[in-house]
């Protein structure tokens, strides 16, 4: 079982950056992982996703402005997000994939708002 912890969200101005960190239990060098967002009345999408060779994939909302990284060492993987936007605000979810196998992290609140 792979639990997923995220943090860092919160409210920021437009144009404003935050970071969000998704911790998980076990070694993640071998998975892919990456970050889906889901904003109220609307379907989740993909932000980023980063593998173990660290090939990522944006999404197109994020592409120029959102940054994927992790820490193979430190079970850790990172969304830096820069020029955030107010359609930007969602609920953002850390996910990664195991095998066929998906695990979610219970989401952290991103609010972009002056």
């Amino acid at each position: 079982q792979v639990q997923l912890v995220e943090s860092g969200g919160g409210l920021v101005q437009p144009g404003g950056s935050l970071r969000l960190s998704c911790a998980a239990s076990g070694s993640i060098s071998t998975n892919i992982m990456g970050w889906y967002r889901q904003a109220p009345g609307k379907e989740r999408e993909l932000v980023a996703t980063i593998t173990y060779y660290q090939y990522t994939i944006y999404g197109d909302s994020a592409k120029g402005r959102f940054s994927i990284s992790k820490d193979n060492a430190k079970n850790l993987v990172y969304l830096q997000m820069n020029s955030l936007k107010p359609e930007d605000t969602a609920v953002y979810y850390c996910w990664l994939r195991r095998g066929s196998v998906d695990y979610w992290g219970q989401g952290t609140q991103v609010t972009v708002s002056s």
